[in-house]
């Protein structure tokens, strides 16, 4: 069975960053595309940035200039560096990964940016 594991959420204030990881374990394949989704009290789940195996990445408007995501092939490993957090940053961030024919999703990490 596949895992996604997020960690390294919490508390900031205004203009801080915080670093979020997320590890895969258990029987996947080649893992193509990976990356994070958010979702905000009463509010959609909306697509933050993503990135592919060769490294391309894409990042929503919101948050390009301030967030970098990376990845480790070999381990299976996404993290997203987040700057200069905004209060509108505030949500739980969920992790992706995806097969040539599956996507798994993570549990979410609470990120809250208040002063």
């Amino acid at each position: 069975q596949v895992r996604l594991v997020e960690s390294g959420g919490g508390l900031v204030q205004p203009g801080g960053s915080l670093r979020l990881s997320c590890a895969a374990s258990g029987s996947i394949g080649t893992v193509n595309g990976m990356g994070w989704f958010r979702q905000a009290p009463g509010k959609q789940r909306e697509w933050v940035l993503s990135i592919s195996r060769g490294g391309g990445t894409n990042y929503a408007g919101s948050v390009q200039g301030r967030f970098t995501i990376s990845r480790d092939n070999a381990k299976n490993t996404v993290s997203l560096q987040m700057n200069s957090l905004k209060p509108a940053d505030t949500a739980v961030y969920l992790c992706y990964a995806n097969e040539a024919d599956k996507s798994y999703w993570g549990q979410g990490t609470q990120v809250t940016v208040t002063s």
